[in-house]
């Protein structure tokens, strides 16, 4: 009797309380080991998963592709190699590898400088090409709001990704009511062209937005920044990250010694007609397990949807977003998650469109718990109170450390799914979508982190 009432208790704490009471929300906590419902409460209703959609991503890239898989991005040439010179074109043909130069790392060109020599080229008589064929020039899912496309967190998707794409725009803030001066940016790009409405205001936050579109040269940047601040940042998206790296490229081999006849240059669709190339090095990305792990611990939306658009060039190349959606789901429905009524846009959960119960991630987690790879999975999600983006969930608390779980956060949605380590030596696994609730999503936050410790002391 006392179990039963603990489990109401819990159920009734969500339903009722002000803050999750009349929100869009789907509930499902059970046991791993013995398949028991704990609690449940419109498990199978879809909502809005927001960045636990990742789970979805990770997942099916984990089981296909294998933990130790490497993406990888080929340097070609066309044309022929004669007396040290390259009659051609050196091509860098893109693989969908979100880490290329991640957080300005951009050792790797050393070693792609070393194989130009090692092929006995000392001059190119064409230029570098940044090759992005792989996908198609659909850079930016549609199913993205407006506001969204060219802010940092919602970079185009490429099959060349450069710098996170992601650039630093240099502004510096004066008096009260003036504009601020767009002063650079970092790395440098030569052909962005920026419209600028940054008024410098009485505050003490940063409120400057930026938005573009893939392979535009425009940036509009609107909102406000602190005034009198100085010189200070903010993130917007590369518009052509392949292009950029194909310009750096172009002048670290210039610097080696290394002449390059033309000005570097992309290709973003797929020409049949183009002359063939040779090999000449293929460079690979770390380990898939670590691009996985930054992706769910982090909460890294190019990283995840870079991984969704990789995917969807098993059906066919160059690759869709259409087809990234079709190969999601068609995969966990064959695994036997029930995924028929989820709707699926990206890979990341920014779109507001997807939907996806807490059933069919409770399947989810379950299926990845048993699977060979699931020591890599487990170690790609964040720790509650110690990691990532769990790091605030259930600190100082007996669920420190216990919890493994993707969080996902909009406006007005907090959202959990993962494992919980109980005390008795069992294992739970359990997804929480509260979406559409007032205030804060830290409040919602405060809800779960409550209702969570209220029913696993229940059982401990």
């Amino acid at each position: 009797m006392h179990f039963l009432a603990a489990i109401i208790l819990s159920v009734n704490f969500l339903t009722s309380h002000p803050i999750t009471g009349q929100a869009n929300m789907s509930v499902l906590v059970q046991n791993l080991n013995t398949g028991e419902v704990i609690d449940s409460y419109r498990a199978e209703h879809v909502v809005p998963p927001a960045s636990v959609m990742k789970l979805l991503t990770t997942g099916a890239a984990l089981e296909i592709l294998g933990p130790g898989y490497r993406i990888p991005t080929v340097l070609e040439y066309s044309g022929h190699i004669e007396n040290g010179v390259l009659h051609g074109d050196l091509y860098i043909r893109g693989g969908c590898d979100p880490s290329l130069g991640w957080q300005g790392k951009t050792a790797f060109l050393t070693q792609w400088i070393k194989a130009v020599r090692a092929a006995g080229i000392s001059s190119i008589d064409g230029a570098v090409i940044a090759d992005m064929t792989m996908l198609d020039g659909e850079a930016q899912n549609p199913g993205w709001l407006c506001e969204d496309a060219g802010n940092y967190y919602a970079p185009g998707i490429f099959a060349l990704n450069y710098y996170g794409n992601t650039m630093n725009i240099v502004l510096k803030s004066g008096e009260p009511g003036s504009v601020a001066t767009v002063m650079g940016t970092e790395p440098k790009v030569e052909d962005v062209y920026f419209i600028n409405h940054v008024r410098c205001d009485k505050i003490t936050y940063d409120g400057a937005f930026v938005s573009g579109l893939p392979y535009s040269r425009e940036r509009y940047l609107t909102g406000a920044v602190p005034s009198n601040l100085g010189t200070f940042g903010v993130k917007g998206d590369l518009p052509n990250p392949g292009l950029l790296l194909a310009r750096h490229f172009t002048a670290r081999l210039k610097e080696a010694g290394i002449s390059v006849k033309r000005d570097a240059g992309y290709l973003a669709d797929y020409n049949p007609l183009m002359p063939a190339r040779n090999e000449l090095y293929i460079h690979y990305s770390e380990p898939l397990s670590e691009i996985i792990r930054e992706t769910n611990v982090n909460s890294n939306n190019l990283y995840a949807e870079s991984l969704f658009r990789l995917l969807g060039t098993r059906y066919t190349l160059p690759g869709t977003i259409h087809n990234s959606q079709d190969l999601l789901k068609d995969y966990w429905r064959r695994r036997g998650v029930n995924i028929q009524n989820a709707i699926i846009k990206d890979g990341c959960g920014l779109a507001p469109q997807d939907a996806v119960s807490a059933k069919t991630f409770v399947q989810l987690l379950t299926i990845m718990s048993q699977s060979k790879n699931s020591g890599e999975w487990l170690a790609s999600l964040p720790v509650s109170g110690q990691t990532g983006t769990l790091k605030s969930l259930c600190p100082s608390t007996f669920l420190e450390g216990r919890i493994h779980a993707k969080s996902g956060t909009i406006a007005g949605t907090k959202n959990f799914a993962g494992y919980i380590d109980m005390p008795n030596g069992d294992t739970w696994v359990f997804a929480i979508l509260i979406n559409s609730a007032p205030g804060k999503a830290k409040n919602i936050q405060t809800v779960i982190q409550q209702y969570l410790l209220d029913v696993c002391s229940s059982h401990k």
